[in-house]
């Protein structure tokens, strides 16, 4: 059915943005870690709430599907 596709098609778009903005976050989270970098650190603070989001939203979309 057409709505089964729609509903596939948002959770690999939501799915999508969780995997940029994690590699984003790791990147940011390492150069803190490893080297002090305090705005690296802002960043991926930033990045883990919008993280938070976007797995919430996942998580609804996946029990819809």
């Amino acid at each position: 059915p057409p709505l089964e596709v729609s509903k596939n098609m948002t959770m690999e778009k939501t799915f999508a943005q969780i995997r940029e903005l994690f590699d984003q976050f790791s990147k940011d989270a390492s150069l803190q870690v490893e080297k002090g970098n305090k705005a690296a650190g802002t960043r991926a603070r930033k990045a883990s709430l919008e993280l938070e989001k976007l797995l919430k939203r996942f998580r609804k979309e996946s029990l819809e599907a």
